[in-house]
């Protein structure tokens, strides 16, 4: 990690930072607690700063958190290339053997969350649990964007904004990242993001290479759709998942919407259930990290969750 990136990205908390290689990618890892282990990843814009919250509570209930920065993010490697979600899936597989265990309770939120559900179809002995915050199944997604081009497709207009070389790039660091803190008001509900959260994510976002990185996750997914790539990605996908799954939603997210997250349980043959958290936009496990914690916390020592 370069010397001027180090203090931003570590920031200090009930938890360690380090430096884990996988599959030749070195990344940034916030951990805390003993236990079974929880691997937590983040969306976008953000960085491993997402789950503070959770690296504390889970300790505290007798986990072992890990919140990673996602390759391109944060105090992680942002190689050229690798943005595709099955490249991206075999690094969080990859840092579940590097943290020395088989396998994982993952939680991803957003790009963490297609991630994640990539993770439990390409990877499923790693993926023990499955919890995704705010993010259809990325066949969901995409059957949503098609079917309600006023709504999801408005909604994700974003990443179609994303698809043009160096310009987007350039938007999303201009005037100390002030796009970033919108984006981060807008689709949030009332009340967050608190000023040191927003200052942190916006100075993250501003760590050379990153606002390129993490505009190739976007690019990747509209680009791959025609492609042999995304057409073997696609068809791979509708592999149903085994893993008990838990999907929780903000009622107020207005970058995913809530009906466009339902429906994703058409891909989860093991036990599975669906929890709208009140009174959140886009990210319930910040707005409202009580309430998301209950669900989280009551799902997982839930031995036999409900389908």
């Amino acid at each position: 990690m370069a010397g001027h990136d180090t203090s931003l990205i570590e920031v200090d908390g009930p938890w360690t930072h380090r430096a884990i290689s996988a599959g030749g990618t070195r990344f940034h890892v916030a951990e805390a607690g003993e236990g079974p282990l929880v691997l937590l990843l983040h969306g976008f814009p953000e960085f491993w700063w997402s789950w503070h919250n959770q690296l504390v509570s889970l300790a505290a209930a007798g986990y072992r958190a890990a919140a990673v920065d996602l390759r391109g993010y944060g105090g992680s490697d942002k190689p050229p290339r690798g943005y595709d979600l099955v490249t991206l899936a075999g690094d969080a597989a990859g840092l579940v053997r590097a943290l020395g265990e088989a396998n994982a309770i993952v939680v991803g939120h957003d790009w963490g969350g297609l991630l994640a559900w990539t993770m439990a179809v390409y990877h499923p002995k790693i993926v023990q649990r499955l919890a995704v915050v705010s993010a259809p199944h990325p066949l969901r997604l995409r059957q949503a964007v098609r079917a309600d081009p006023r709504g999801q497709g408005w909604a994700t207009r974003h990443t179609l904004g994303f698809q043009v070389p160096m310009w987007p790039e350039r938007r999303l660091v201009r005037d100390d990242a002030a796009l970033v803190g919108r984006l981060l008001h807008e689709w949030s509900g009332p009340g967050w993001p608190d000023e040191r959260t927003e200052r942190l994510v916006r100075r993250a976002i501003q760590i050379p290479g990153t606002a390129h990185s993490a505009l190739e996750y976007h690019r990747w997914l509209i680009r791959s759709q025609p492609r042999p790539d995304g057409i073997r990605y696609a068809h791979r996908m509708r592999t149903p998942i085994q893993a008990p799954t838990l999907q929780l939603h903000g009622a107020l997210d207005t970058c995913t919407l809530p009906a466009s997250a339902q429906g994703s349980g058409r891909y989860v043959a093991g036990p599975y259930r669906w929890k709208l958290i009140e009174g959140t936009g886009h990210f319930p496990h910040e707005e409202r990290p009580r309430a998301f914690d209950s669900q989280l916390l009551g799902w997982l020592t839930d031995p036999e969750p409900e389908r």
